[in-house]
C-alpha cells in the first residue's frame, strides 16, 4: 500500500474519493470554503438530515468543480466520545465502503480529526495519532484473502493520501504493522496442504530478512533435543515437524522470548474432532503466524531488543504411528505426560518449546500465544484473549498494550488447586483434566514447564478466528496478537531507551 502526504487541500487533489471525517456535533464551518466550491452541497445534505455525522454513517456526494469527483462524509460520532477504537471502526467501515465502489485511489481530509476530542485517555490522542488511528482501522478492513480466486473481485486500494503536510515517513510504522498483520492473516488463511511444518519455517526464513537469524530443527534434531511431548503430536503425519527458532539481536541483556503454537492442521488426532467445522482448523498454527509476523516488524524496525521467537510447528493427524490415548511421554525437561487427549496437543508443543527456551536462551520472560482451548471461545467468545501468568508485572504490560490496541486480554486465575486436575496416576502429570476448568488447567500445565521465569500465556482461540466480518476483522483469519504484542514491544523499547 502507498501512503503518501499532501499539503495540497481538497480543492486540488485528484483522487477517486475523498473522505470527508466528520463528528456529530457538526461544524459546517471547517469546510466552508470547499462546501461553498461545491454549491453549498454539505451544508444541504446536513439540513436535510441525511448525513448527520454518526459512527458509521456515509453519505456520497458526486461533485463539480473539483479535480476529484466524489465526496464521501464519513460519520465518526460525538466528538466529546472519541476514542482510538472508534476512529479505528470509523475508518474501516469507511474504508469498506470505498471499496464497494471498486476505486483504488483515496485522499483522507483531516480537519475534523485536528480538534482533540475529550476522551484522551490513551497517550496517542494528538492530532496526527487520530488520523493514524483512523488509517489503521481502514487498513485492517482492507485485507483481502485472494490467493486461490481465479478471477479477482478487483476491489482492493492501492494508494492514499493524507491532506496534511507531514512527512511520508512518518507512515512507516504503521505501514509496518499493517503488513504484520497482514503477513499472520495470509499464513493463517493459507490451507493446510500449502502451509504444512516445513512449508511454515520456509515462510519464516522469507519474512526474517538480514537481520533475524533463522535456525529449524528437523525431526532427528527435535528427537535428539529430547523433546518428546512435541514429537508425539507429530507421528501420525506424513508431514514432519519442524521447530523454528528466529533470533533478533538488537540490544542488550537477556532476550524475550515468544513462542507462537503453529500446528499446522488439528483433526484432534485419535481423539477426532466432529467433521463439522473442522476445515477451520488449518487456523491451529495462528499463535506461530503471529510471531512469525511479529519477528518480521521488529526487525524493521530496529527495536533496541534482544527477541527470540520459537514456532514449533507440527501436523496432528490419526495416522497409524499416531500417539495414543494412554501412552506417556517425555519432555525436554524430563518430566513425563500421560496422554488422555491427543485433541490437547497444542500444550504439548509448548511444553517443550518453553522448555527449550530455557534451557538454552536464558530467557528474561517468555511469552506464549496459541489457540489452545476451545473453553476459551466458550468462556470470552470473540471479545477477549484469555490471558494466564506467573508475572503480574508482565501482565500489567500486556493490559496496557492491550488497551491501546483494543486487542484485550482478560486474566484468568492459575491457583495451585488446579495442579490436581491434571494429576495422573502412571506419570508426573496428564495432559488433561476433563472438560471442567479445561481453560485454566491448559494454562496451569503449561505454567509447570515456565518454572520461575517470568512467563505469560495468552489463549487466542476465541480471537483468531471469525465467522463473519466484524468492523474493521474480515472473515476468516484476524491476525490477532501481532498489533497487541508489537506495541507492548515497543514500550518495553521506550522504557529501555529511558533507563527505565
Amino acid at each position: 500500500m502507498k501512503i503518501t502526504a499532501s499539503p495540497s487541500n481538497e480543492t486540488d487533489i485528484k483522487a477517486d474519493v475523498i473522505i470527508l471525517p466528520l463528528v456529530e456535533d457538526l461544524r459546517p464551518e471547517e469546510y466552508a470554503d470547499l462546501d461553498k466550491r461545491i454549491g453549498g452541497l454539505i451544508t444541504k445534505v446536513i439540513a436535510a438530515k441525511e448525513f448527520a455525522g454518526k459512527q458509521n454513517q456515509f453519505t456520497l456526494l458526486h461533485v463539480q468543480n473539483l479535480k476529484s469527483e466524489r465526496l464521501l462524509l464519513a460519520g465518526l460520532g460525538k466528538r466529546a466520545e472519541l476514542t482510538p477504537e472508534l476512529l479505528r471502526r470509523a475508518g474501516g467501515g469507511a474504508f469498506s465502503y470505498v471499496n464497494k465502489l471498486g476505486v483504488h485511489n483515496v485522499a483522507i481530509s483531516v480537519r475534523s480529526l485536528y480538534h482533540s476530542p475529550r476522551n484522551a485517555r490513551n497517550k496517542g490522542a494528538e492530532r496526527f495519532q487520530r488520523i493514524l488511528y483512523f488509517m489503521e482501522g481502514g487498513l485492517l478492513g482492507n485485507y483481502r484473502f485472494e490467493k486461490y480466486r481465479k478471477v479477482s473481485n478487483g476491489a482492493g486500494l492501492k494508494s492514499i493520501t493524507v491532506l496534511d503536510n507531514t512527512p511520508a515517513q512518518s507512515f512507516k510504522r504503521l505501514n509496518t504493522v499493517i503488513s504484520a498483520v497482514y503477513l499472520a492473516r495470509d499464513l493463517v488463511n493459507t490451507p493446510s496442504n500449502d502451509l504444512t511444518p516445513v512449508d511454515m519455517s520456509n515462510q519464516a526464513r522469507a519474512a526474517s530478512g538480514n537481520k533475524v537469524k533463522v535456525t529449524v530443527l528437523d525431526e532427528k534434531k527435535i528427537k535428539r533435543e529430547s523433546m518428546g511431548a512435541y514429537l508425539s503430536v507429530a507421528q501420525g503425519s506424513v508431514n514432519p515437524p519442524r521447530f523454528i527458532v528466529m533470533e533478533y539481536r538488537g540490544g542488550k541483556g537477556d532476550p524475550l522470548v515468544l513462542i507462537g503454537k503453529a500446528v499446522t492442521f488439528d483433526s484432534g488426532g485419535i481423539s477426532i474432532k466432529p467433521a463439522d467445522g473442522m476445515e477451520k482448523m488449518k487456523y491451529d498454527m495462528a499463535g506461530g503466524a503471529a510471531v512469525i509476523a511479529v519477528m518480521k516488524a521488529v526487525s524493521e524496525m530496529a527495536l533496541p531488543l534482544n527477541i527470540i521467537g520459537i514456532v514449533p510447528a507440527a501436523e496432528n493427524l490419526p495416522g497409524g504411528a499416531a500417539f495414543k490415548p494412554g501412552d506417556v511421554v517425555t519432555a525436554i525437561n524430563n518430566k513425563t505426560i500421560e496422554i488422555i487427549s491427543t485433541d490437547a496437543e497444542g500444550r504439548l508443543t509448548l511444553a517443550d518449546a518453553i522448555g527449550y527456551a530455557r534451557k538454552y536462551c536464558k530467557p528474561s520472560a517468555i511469552i506464549d500465544i496459541a489457540t489452545l482451548t476451545g473453553a476459551c471461545s466458550i468462556a470470552l467468545g470473540n471479545a477477549a484473549i484469555a490471558m494466564m501468568g506467573n508475572s503480574s508485572g508482565l501482565m500489567d504490560e500486556l493490559r496496557s498494550a492491550a488497551e491501546e490496541t483494543y486487542e484485550r486480554v482478560w486474566q484468568m486465575p492459575l491457583y495451585d488447586e488446579y495442579k490436581e486436575y491434571l494429576k495422573s496416576d502412571v506419570a508426573d502429570m496428564k495432559n488433561a483434566g476433563g472438560r471442567v476448568g479445561s481453560l485454566v488447567a491448559a494454562g496451569y500445565f503449561l505454567k509447570e514447564f515456565a518454572g520461575e521465569t517470568p512467563w505469560v500465556h495468552l489463549d487466542i482461540a476465541g480471537t483468531a478466528w471469525h465467522d463473519k466480518e466484524s468492523g474493521y476483522i474480515p472473515k476468516g483469519s484476524s491476525g490477532i496478537g501481532v498489533r497487541l504484542i508489537i506495541d507492548f514491544l515497543e514500550r518495553r523499547a521506550t522504557g529501555l531507551s529511558r533507563g527505565k
